[in-house]
């Protein structure tokens, strides 16, 4: 996976260098040169210096062939500029943003851009949203230990149980939309086509629904 990460302070530097270390095909853009020194000597992927909304800059990393783009800047204003152009010009996949003003969230939310909030959020969690790309996250809580998310049951599960897709203290179904009406279903409600589901689920757990959503369930 091709991942640009916009900023190289503590948060954006460790989470380059362990996508990089993972073998991912990271570019790590700032604007000060200083702060390549947070890196690992031995990080293998490319640094380039200057503004992360630069088109010119951002073209020269390779974004139009990026699966994944991450604003970590100290400023919220570069943070979704730089977001924005990733994802409304180079139609980036994967575009996620930290800000520090929370009360921006759901403008940004409404752009189609999951933010994460400095203080609340952490290296692992980024991680996680990038490897789980079909897993975008309405809401968390606490420090983002528990969140909250909606996903559209692929065509293969048509006919399953819901509950079959859930997991104690892992996974649990808060509600499903099934032709524009929202409703509480119980453990043998079966699924069906189109259904919209809400998922509350641990964050160490992405995986684990990831998989239920990716293959039919015991195969």
């Amino acid at each position: 996976m091709r991942v640009i990460v916009v900023g190289c302070g503590r948060v954006g530097s460790a989470l380059a260098a362990q996508l990089a270390g993972e073998d991912h095909d990271v570019r790590i853009i700032d604007r000060n040169p200083k702060t390549r020194r947070l890196l690992p000597a031995d990080f293998s992927g490319q640094v380039l210096h200057g503004n992360g909304f630069s088109r010119t800059l951002l073209e020269s990393a390779g974004i139009e062939l990026a699966d994944a783009f991450v604003a970590v800047t100290s400023g919220d204003n570069t943070n979704i500029v730089s977001a924005r152009t990733a994802k409304e010009t180079y139609r980036v996949p994967i575009v996620l943003a930290r800000i520090y003003d929370p009360r921006r969230a759901d403008i940004y939310r409404g752009l189609g851009i999951p933010t994460i909030t400095s203080v609340r959020w952490t290296v692992h969690q980024l991680h996680q949203l990038l490897l789980h790309r079909h897993l975008t996250p309405e809401l968390d809580f606490g420090n983002g230990e528990t969140l909250l998310l909606r996903s559209r049951l692929p065509a293969y599960l048509t006919g399953r149980h819901l509950g079959e897709l859930e997991v104690d203290g892992e996974i649990r179904i808060v509600e499903v939309t099934r032709g524009g009406r929202s409703f509480l279903p119980t453990h043998h409600t079966p699924a069906e086509v189109d259904d919209l589901v809400t998922f509350a689920v641990a964050a160490d757990a992405l995986g684990r629904l990831r998989g239920f959503l990716d293959k039919e369930l015991g195969t």
